[in-house]
């Protein structure tokens, strides 16, 4: 079964906000309504809907700004935005400074909108590779990433859950899946409050990647572990969290203690001259990610090799 989609919406006017809301919630949609432009940024950035629609008739800087914003920053670009329009703004709308995939003209035909809800969804799903769940770029774009990292002074560094299996076979997808959403915003925001330029991936279940410069990575690092460290004490109990394990059963019905959730990191640095090809930097990665999950606590390992 098909989720629901989940929509943002965006509209000052009141009636026409509750009268679209209505009408996308009849075919079945989820639908988050925000007539304050202060509160959008804020709800994207906390729960990234599936698609935005937002009312550009009244354009102006600030709502200008949050378009452009998140089209540039590449966890949030995946998400497509419909804009409403007034039809004489049509032929006079700079659409490099409103970034939007597509737009409908007042007064509203509710089939088309639907049609073209449907057809930026998956417009968007051919131009990017980025993940479903958590809506990060996915391997083509990480291996052109890397690439584009490869001689310079950066860091490439691999993201793998310690213990997500038995988590996931013992409480359900359902939570293993928000584990991996959480992880993603911690991993994404924490590339992003370092102040530089980086990237933040998602190569598929629990390995993820992000590329920050090299005299960043550590403290990346510690931030993703300490936040992730965070989520983990609110996952268990606090007798779970003293002994360090759960109590579940495996496959053949016997009982397990299961160590908590962690998170192992290998920091592979793209300046080495030796390493000159992104399938290197992948077999770096897996040794350094299997000695960091030797340890019992989240961790993370860098690799200071010269050669």
């Amino acid at each position: 079964m098909t989720p629901p989609l989940r929509i943002a919406l965006f509209s000052s006017g009141k009636n026409v906000a509750d009268l679209l809301e209505l009408r996308l919630r009849s075919k079945g949609h989820q639908v988050v309504t925000l007539i304050q432009l202060a509160d959008l940024l804020g709800f994207v950035y906390s729960d990234p809907p599936d698609l935005l629609i937002i009312d550009l008739t009244e354009p102006g800087p600030e709502i200008q700004k949050i378009i452009k914003g998140l089209k540039e920053e590449s966890y949030f670009s995946v998400i497509p935005i419909i804009g409403l329009m007034r039809e004489e703004m049509e032929e006079n709308v700079d659409w490099s400074d409103y970034p939007i995939d597509d737009f409908i003209v007042f007064p509203i035909r509710y089939p088309e909108l639907f049609s073209r809800v449907s057809l930026s969804l998956q417009r968007i799903q051919r131009v990017f590779d980025h993940n479903p769940l958590t809506k990060l770029p996915g391997n083509t774009s990480i291996q052109k990433a890397i690439e584009k990292a490869l001689g310079k002074s950066m860091a490439v560094c691999y993201i793998d859950v310690n213990h997500f299996k038995p988590y996931n076979d013992t409480f359900g997808f359902a939570r293993g899946d928000e584990v991996l959403r959480m992880l993603a915003r911690i991993m994404s925001n924490a590339v992003k409050e370092s102040g530089v330029e980086g990237f933040a991936g998602h190569i598929g279940g629990d390995d993820f990647v992000f590329i920050v410069p090299l005299d960043r990575a550590e403290s990346v690092c510690e931030t993703i572990i300490r936040n992730f460290n965070v989520i983990v004490s609110d996952l268990f109990g606090e007798q779970e969290k003293s002994e360090g394990y759960y109590i579940a059963k495996d496959r053949r019905g016997e009982t397990q203690h299961i160590p908590l959730l962690g998170i192992a990191i290998a920091v592979v640095p793209t300046s080495n001259p030796k390493i000159h090809h992104y399938g290197m930097i992948s077999a770096v990665a897996a040794e350094l990610k299997k000695y960091a999950k030797q340890s019992p606590v989240s961790r993370y390992v860098i690799d200071r090799r010269k050669e």
